[in-house]
């Protein structure tokens, strides 16, 4: 491809129908808990309301290790998750230090997730699909009745904050039966104002009529807040941003794309497909084409997700020279990464290690076990002998282990 393709041209407008009249259209919201984790370390702590939270490691700043999350308050010095925790605290000096507490965070997701469980949209209960700790798709479940359900109430809107008093954008009803039909917004504010009287967090909840456009639109009513993303608005609100914008888009996709002359939502949108898929491969390329137009047919799915491998890794706050100590320190991630994989019943196929040399030289080898095993000597051995295929010529930073299970029955 040669040159920019020229953006798609906008589709003919629809014709004009009354607000909360659209009938068909299925509804998708995601629910984001805001700064989630920081937000659970302030509630343990009530003391650091309002002061910057930087959460990670062993929340030591002088130690390796980076940002799981960080406060609204330090995000405005310029911290963010993934930073190493030496270069936030000299971004924000006075921000509080807090290891990691996963089983805290854990339970704390559960409730939420409960939460988002017990609530009914059109007359039956909700369908939510996790996504990880702090976020979750919904829809209406069967039986739902489609009239109360697909109202569009708010056509052409972009973003609604949803911060007022109880009842406030649930047309005055309460959580437990709004009066009438419950058009998408009015069951986000809904959503917003459940979970926050149940676990005391805040969320965002983007609106979509699928599930990429409502991922998509949750970043535009962050925090605290609405916002709603549909096909009628794609174009005007997404065709300028980066193709990073995208859900499913990282940096290196996007060079990609940009080595095509392709650079923003639009000009993927009206690319050849079959260009794409030449370039970035059959099944991805014409993906990609899909995600800039918009598209996702994907159900929202309650089907707990399966993993398909379980890891451990370690940064050492002293760099490992003795290479016998960095044999035992695999066998000691190995035989937690076991510990792993018995919970999920499955044993591990394949065997893989990841090894970062000071300063960030990472390297990843691999090995297929000749029989599937669960076996802590055998799978600890296995990986330690992938050391072997590893120069070992510089100090290590960071060791990890990786274990890919079998299939479970019935596939994932």
């Amino acid at each position: 491809m040669t040159g920019r393709p020229d953006p798609e041209p906008r589709p003919e407008p629809r014709p004009e129908q009354p607000p909360g009249r659209r009938p068909g259209r299925r509804w998708v919201l995601h629910v984001d808990l805001d700064q989630f984790i920081a937000a659970v370390e302030v509630q343990r702590h009530p003391e650091l309301a309002g002061r910057p939270v930087v959460v990670g490691g062993r929340g030591d700043p002088t130690e390796r290790g980076v940002v799981a999350t960080a406060s609204y308050e330090a995000r405005e010095f310029g911290v963010g998750s993934g930073m190493p925790l030496r270069v936030a605290a000299r971004k924000c000096p006075d921000a509080v230090f807090l290891p990691a507490d996963h089983a805290a965070y854990e339970a704390a997701s559960v409730r939420v997730m409960e939460t988002l469980r017990s609530l009914t949209w059109g007359g039956a209960p909700v369908v939510v699909e996790v996504l990880g700790w702090d976020e979750a798709f919904l829809a209406a479940g069967p039986g739902a009745d489609p009239a109360e359900v697909s109202a569009d109430v708010t056509a052409g809107a972009v973003a609604e904050p949803t911060t007022g008093p109880r009842g406030e954008g649930v047309g005055g009803g309460t959580p437990e039966q709004p009066p009438g039909p419950v058009g998408p917004r009015a069951f986000a504010a809904l959503v917003r104002q459940r979970v926050l009287e149940e676990t005391g967090l805040h969320c965002s909840v983007g609106i979509g009529d699928n599930k990429l456009r409502a991922k998509i639109a949750t970043e535009f009513g962050k925090p605290r807040g609405v916002a709603e993303l549909t096909a009628d608005t794609w174009a005007e609100v997404m065709g300028e941003r980066p193709t990073d914008a995208l859900w499913g888009i990282g940096r290196k996709t996007a060079k990609k794309l940009s080595a095509l002359g392709i650079d923003t939502v639009a000009q993927l949108a009206g690319s050849d497909a079959r260009v794409l898929a030449a370039e970035l491969g059959p099944t991805m390329g014409p993906w990609y084409h899909r995600l800039g137009r918009g598209e996702d047919s994907s159900p929202v799915d309650a089907t707990p997700w399966v993993p398909r491998a379980h890891g451990r890794e370690e940064t050492y706050q002293v760099d490992l020279e003795d290479w016998e100590r960095i044999a035992e320190e695999v066998r000691v991630l190995t035989r937690r990464t076991v510990a792993d994989i018995d919970r999920e019943g499955r044993p591990a196929a394949r065997v893989a290690i990841k090894v970062r040399f000071k300063p960030f030289l990472t390297v990843t080898r691999s090995l297929t076990m000749p029989a599937p095993t669960n076996d802590p000597v055998v799978l600890a051995e296995a990986a330690v002998s992938l050391l072997d295929r590893v120069e070992h010529d510089r100090p290590v930073r960071l060791l990890g282990v990786r274990l890919e299970m079998t299939e479970p029955t019935g596939g994932y």
